[in-house]
């Protein structure tokens, strides 16, 4: 049986993100990609396959991970699957709009952009997001009251700036978690 294309970017992102331990998994992106999905088939619209490999590769260059340039990493993959220059050109449009910190107060132009900015955003919070927090400061030799900041800095927002209905009732749940948590920590500490 042949596999798929979307089966073949799981594969891809599997290799290229082999013993990463920061929170940029193989892991994340597919549950990037499960939330992508989601929000699509809630808002009633997009174009699947686009969202799909957006999701998917969305951390494939990122700055954080890879010193390449211009998405070298994600296009090399849909090059070779044959995908037309136009799609592909789209498809790094909405990875280059998901980064929070590149992209604050940018609205992607189009739904598939929204949905996959949000679909990452989304999974920076809730119990999930909390875990990958430390997880990443913990690789970076950050202190658990840094990382802490971070909610405020970043975590803390992301509901408020979320693109679709669909992805905002989503957050609702794990907002409320965090700020939850966020009471528990300062009680404890004091």
């Amino acid at each position: 049986m042949e596999k798929t294309r979307i089966e073949r970017a799981i594969e891809y992102i599997t290799k290229l993100f082999q013993g990463n331990g920061d929170g940029h998994d193989p892991s994340h992106s597919l549950r990037v990609y499960k939330n992508a999905m989601s929000i699509a088939k809630a808002e009633g619209q997009g174009e699947e396959e686009m969202i799909a490999l957006s999701a998917l590769l969305h951390d494939c260059d990122d700055h954080k991970l890879f010193h390449t340039e211009n998405n070298a990493n994600a296009r090399r993959f849909l090059q070779d699957e044959g995908i037309p220059k136009e799609k592909i050109e789209a498809i790094c449009r909405n990875i280059n709009s998901v980064s929070f910190s590149k992209n604050r107060g940018k609205i992607p132009k189009s739904i598939e952009g929204k949905i996959v900015q949000d679909a990452d955003r989304l999974e920076a919070i809730g119990a999930v997001g909390i875990a990958r927090c430390f997880q990443f400061g913990g690789s970076h030799g950050r202190s658990l009251e840094i990382s802490i900041e971070h909610f405020y800095e970043k975590l803390l927002l992301i509901s408020k700036e979320l693109n679709t209905p669909s992805a905002r009732k989503m957050a609702e749940k794990r907002d409320k978690l965090m700020q939850d948590f966020l009471k528990e920590w300062g009680e404890e500490m004091n």
